[in-house]
């Protein structure tokens, strides 16, 4: 895999009902000279549809308020229906874009091709934030975990909060005699991919199942659907845990640490950047998909390697130039410093680094339009 030293990446899009609709807008206009511009460029009227990913809903809000504002004839609807349900919903001819925190694999870019022409469907990152390891506990809000001790409490095998494993590491906590209660989330989830890839490559020798976006049914605990979901459980649910988002994440709730060779990585969006850096694009796709596999073992100081990159799925070739136009104005949007300040405020993720949003970019700007 070719090396990319990246940067910090952020944010997405907004939240609306979702109108399923082949892939086609209402009708798209570029204005005549003079008109109104934005950070994306020339304004642009119409309606682009798109669902996925729930953890990028905060950054889903901004972006739509920040395009919409700039662009007053123009409407993003997007429902946040999970990952796996994008991706479907793109190959499908049902959305115009999706939004996943995992990219398509090689046989649902070949599945692409039925409604995306012969290119099929481009990965562009366009959100970076880390996964939180969240708890209620009540009285503590900080916890030293290492890999393999997550790993174990999420499969059932350390099931109180005053485990020895857990007070090692933690020896001035106020650890309480209470029972854990793991929390996943029940729809396939980009989320569950990432962190399910982070113990598979991080805690091997505990975490016997490969990384999937779909939750392991043999393991104990309660699910929920959405990243809101698994956050509301938790809250109510004294001794609960789960795995987020961190721009969910309440002030309510206790996040772990954690352990990167010697020393131990709190949650920011700086650290989840940092890990990042260490990406390497994923060979054998096209020219302009920006596909990243991220270093889970990392130990590197600083690096938070539970991070999630979430990425715009778009067609590679759209129908017609009005529909290719205004996905192009959006991701744009997106992209633009502004696009990505806005993101950042609203959700905690970290901004695109320049290399990134360059190449990211140069993708979106291969999108064309003509016959499929």
């Amino acid at each position: 895999m070719k090396a990319l030293h990246i940067g910090r990446v952020a944010a997405v899009l907004a939240v609306g009902s979702l109108a399923l609709t082949a892939c086609g807008t209402d009708s798209v206009v570029t204005p005549p000279a003079g008109a109104n511009t934005s950070a994306a460029g020339p304004a642009v009227t119409g309606t682009l549809t798109g669902t996925g990913a729930s953890s990028i809903s905060a950054a889903m809000d901004a972006w739509k308020a920040g395009f919409e504002s700039a662009n007053s004839g123009a409407k993003i609807q997007y429902s946040p229906e999970g990952s796996g349900a994008g991706r479907k919903a793109l190959i499908a001819g049902a959305v115009q874009f999706a939004g996943s925190d995992a990219y398509m694999q090689d046989e649902e870019l070949a599945s692409a091709k039925e409604k995306c022409g012969p290119a099929g469907a481009i990965n562009i990152p366009w959100y970076i934030s880390p996964i939180a390891v969240a708890f209620n506990v009540e009285g503590v809000k900080d916890l030293k975990l290492d890999a393999d001790t997550i790993a174990k409490i999420f499969r059932g095998e350390i099931k109180n909060w005053n485990d020895p494993a857990i007070k090692a590491a933690n020896p001035d906590a106020k650890l309480p005699d209470l029972a854990i209660t793991p929390v996943h989330r029940s729809d396939n989830s980009g989320t569950t991919q990432n962190f399910t890839d982070y113990l598979a490559a991080a805690a091997k020798t505990v975490w016997s199942d490969k990384a999937s976006g779909d939750w392991p049914t043999s393991l104990p605990g309660e699910n929920a659907k959405g990243t809101s979901g698994v956050v509301k459980t938790v809250t109510e649910t004294a001794g609960a845990i789960t795995y987020a988002d961190d721009s969910a994440v309440t002030d309510a709730m206790g996040k772990v640490e954690l352990k990167v060779g010697d020393s131990y990585v709190p949650v920011t969006a700086e650290a989840a950047a940092k890990a990042v850096d260490l990406a390497t694009v994923v060979e054998g796709r096209a020219a302009n998909d920006l596909s990243l596999k991220l270093d889970r073992t990392t130990t590197v100081a600083g690096a938070y390697p539970a991070v999630l990159v979430s990425y715009g799925v778009f067609c590679a070739s759209y129908p017609d130039a009005a529909t290719a136009d205004l996905v192009k104005a959006f991701g744009a949007f997106a992209l633009s410093d502004e696009g990505q300040k806005q993101a950042a405020e609203a959700a905690k993720s970290a901004p695109l680094s320049a290399e990134l949003a360059a190449k990211a970019k140069t993708a979106l700007e291969s999108i064309s339009s003509g016959t499929k």
